[in-house]
């Protein structure tokens, strides 16, 4: 009988720890490339992925220029690959997925991966997104942003960064990204 208690305490003890990634269709996904796998292919999402080849990266670096700032230059050429996955709901049952399963999916995997999150202030006329970064010692490797796609307040979007960056670096460009969230989702 206390093999039986015991065991069903693990079992509610497990739930409650995975309880914050269980929202989504399916299996929660762990990591951001999981997330990616997981929604590209679906209906109503579009994923983009640009490899830091030459053209992308010229590409990058005129958008950065177009900044002004030779920091944020610096980061644009420190990046390696951009994902972008773009959701716009059409009926309510996608709007719940947005709503609720979407968000807590991708916020449970990054807690769970150790994403530290990052303060931005957000500008009038930009879109609002929230960001999380993975750092390697004093380099951050990875950034990634949640927000909508631009002029549909219901939709979902997350953009993967993997590169390079210093923290200062990172910080111009996040502060960069919304500017180019349209551009990056299509």
């Amino acid at each position: 009988m206390k093999n039986r208690i015991l065991t069903l305490w693990v079992l509610v003890a497990l739930l409650a720890a995975t309880g914050c990634r269980t929202s989504g269709p399916g299996t929660p996904a762990r990591t951001v490339a999981e997330f990616f796998s997981k929604y590209e292919n679906r209906s109503g999402f579009k994923a983009t992925d640009w490899s830091a080849g030459l053209t992308t990266r010229l590409l990058l670096l005129k958008l950065g220029n177009l900044g002004g700032d030779n920091e944020l230059t610096q980061a644009i050429s420190s990046v390696r690959s951009v994902k972008v996955l773009t959701f716009s709901p059409t009926t309510s049952g996608a709007r719940e997925l947005v709503a609720e399963g979407l968000t807590k999916e991708v916020d449970g995997l990054l807690a769970n991966e150790r994403y530290t999150p990052l303060p931005v202030a957000a500008e009038a006329g930009t879109t609002v997104m929230r960001y999380s970064a993975r750092q390697s010692g004093d380099k951050v490797k990875e950034v990634v942003a949640t927000g909508n796609v631009q002029g549909a307040p219901e939709s979902f979007m997350l953009v993967a960064i993997s590169g390079d960056f210093t923290k200062s670096q990172v910080e111009k460009l996040v502060k960069f990204l919304p500017s180019v969230s349209g551009e990056l989702a299509r």
